[in-house]
């Protein structure tokens, strides 16, 4: 794992190169079935929920 200085040269780099990551958006109802489809092989690309799809406010979920 890299740290934020090494983090956010990557970002600078991939930025100055047009460079993206190629995303799957989905749901927070799929959840579950993305992590099977993760499990099977099956995504192709990194798997990103919308978070405007939760049923509770973004504010009121805390990381541990």
């Amino acid at each position: 794992m890299a740290g934020t200085l090494e983090t956010q040269e990557m970002l600078d780099f991939c930025s100055q190169h047009n460079i993206s990551a190629d995303v799957e958006i989905i749901s927070a109802a799929d959840i579950e079935d993305g992590f099977k489809r993760l499990d099977r092989g099956e995504v192709r690309y990194r798997l990103v929920i919308d978070m405007a799809t939760l049923d509770v406010p973004v504010e009121a979920i805390t990381l541990s």
